[in-house]
């Protein structure tokens, strides 16, 4: 099978090739999923945010007019639905909101603090983190999807990591490895 350049696919799709479009689609769902859970931390709501992102891409991709920004066009309109959706549904995610106290020393407690710490980071920070860890993306491809470069993705996620970690020391949690995720 021949793998296409997403140039070639976006140019494809443009002319109305639906295939284009559904390769364009498969490469590109799971990182829109995680880039809306990003915003919404919901995964149901992840996913519909993913699809109405394609219908609105399906519908402007005439619009777009540097084929080879079609990964970080996408995750624009990704990440404006997933903020619509929070505003619609009234679905904010309490970030500052006290965290309950937790067993410290139970994988439980310590999966709880990790993920209450990631939701505590400003977007420019968790969508990277998302992106790696919970969609197992490479650096090229986040860089791509957020329209940065290999070396911010990179900064990015170093900056994520020290402040997961600091937020985990300040809430007592000590001895474990918790540069990654």
């Amino acid at each position: 099978m021949v793998v296409k350049s997403e140039e070639y696919l976006v140019e494809a799709a443009q002319n109305g090739h639906l295939d284009s479009f559904a390769a364009l689609y498969e490469r590109y769902y799971s990182c829109m999923v995680a880039l809306a859970y990003s915003v919404l931390a919901d995964l149901q709501l992840s996913e519909d945010a993913a699809q109405e992102s394609f219908a609105i891409a399906c519908r402007d991709l005439q619009r777009l007019k540097r084929r080879d920004k079609f990964g970080s066009w996408l995750a624009g309109v990704c990440r404006n639905v997933a903020r619509q959706m929070r505003r619609s549904k009234g679905r904010l995610v309490a970030l500052n909101e006290p965290p309950p106290a937790e067993n410290k020393d139970s994988k439980e407690g310590r999966a709880k603090a990790v993920r209450r710490a990631v939701w505590n980071l400003r977007a420019t920070h968790r969508e990277p983190l998302i992106l790696r860890y919970y969609d197992n993306m490479a650096y090229e491809q986040i860089a791509k999807v957020l329209g940065i470069s290999q070396q911010a993705v990179n900064g990015r996620l170093i900056r994520a990591r020290r402040k997961i970690a600091k937020h985990l020391k300040r809430n007592g949690f000590t001895g474990g490895d918790y540069e990654t995720p």
